[in-house]
């Protein structure tokens, strides 16, 4: 009797990363895929894997995350949307769901990632904003850290901004989009790379908010760059602020994706 082929399936997730220590299964259960393949196994009956296109962080929210999964059962695409969204906390959701081809996979078929980072600039910290922005309590001069920001741009070896625990067999990635805007009392940082290491958007916005403050010059983002040093840089900022907002694929697969970067602009 031949094998029954699993039909590849691709879902667009939304979570509020707040109360989830991150994406990656853990032995507590207290990761956004633990919760999520709970949920898909209730719906299929079984144990259902996925993979995703980026791992996130304890703290940090997805506003399109992408994963795909082979799917143990046959199912409408609406079914897996509404069926598994029944199984899921308020916190996550599935935004849609579509056949793929079998060569699709959702990390190493990725062109690109987006990420938006909200940093609140009051002298007061806001509850209303805890866990859904970061907070600087110093005034912030964009234009200079948009002067600091051009140093990233293009392919570099970016080891002065990567995780100790970083796992990348390579430091070298390709940002293709830094850009840096106010909007009220909030600073909005927008990035676009091939791929990002470990902490590293997070440790680049640490360094931009040292050259914000005054506290280090433009050039100093230079030669933090060339020295590829981790110990050179600014301490890794807070998680809250930071959204994954979209995932770029070849056009061939088809999927109904956008960059979610304006739903989280605008919505400050």
């Amino acid at each position: 009797m031949s094998d029954v082929v699993q039909p590849r399936i691709a879902l667009g997730v939304s979570y509020d990363g707040s109360a989830w220590q991150g994406w990656q299964k853990q032995p507590h259960g207290l990761t956004v895929q633990d919760t999520l393949e709970a949920a898909l196994a209730r719906f299929a009956g079984q144990p259902v894997p996925t993979v995703c296109a980026g791992r996130t962080d304890t703290g940090v929210h997805a506003a399109m995350q992408v994963i795909h999964l082979d799917a143990p059962v046959l199912r409408a695409d609406t079914a897996w949307v509404r069926g598994v969204n029944a199984h899921l906390p308020p916190s996550i959701a599935i935004r849609w769901a579509r056949e793929v081809s079998p060569d699709f996979h959702a990390r190493f078929s990725a062109r690109a990632r987006s990420y938006v980072y909200l940093l609140l600039e009051d002298q007061v910290r806001s509850p209303l904003w805890a866990g859904k922005a970061g907070w600087s309590f110093y005034p912030l001069d964009v234009e200079a850290m948009q002067q600091a920001a051009g140093y990233l741009l293009g392919e570099h070896d970016f080891s002065s901004f990567r995780a100790s625990q970083c796992q990348a067999k390579s430091p070298v990635r390709t940002l293709h989009r830094l850009d840096i805007t106010r909007r009220g009392r909030f600073v909005v940082f927008s990035f676009t790379a091939n791929a990002f290491l470990h902490h590293m958007v997070r440790n680049f916005v640490g360094a931009l908010t040292y050259v914000g403050r005054g506290r280090e010059s433009v050039q100093w983002m230079a030669d933090v760059l060339a020295a590829r040093d981790r110990r050179k840089g600014a301490p890794t900022f807070a998680p809250d602020g930071l959204y994954l907002t979209g995932v770029d694929y070849p056009a061939e697969f088809d999927l109904p994706l956008h960059d979610a970067s304006d739903e989280i602009r605008f919505g400050v």
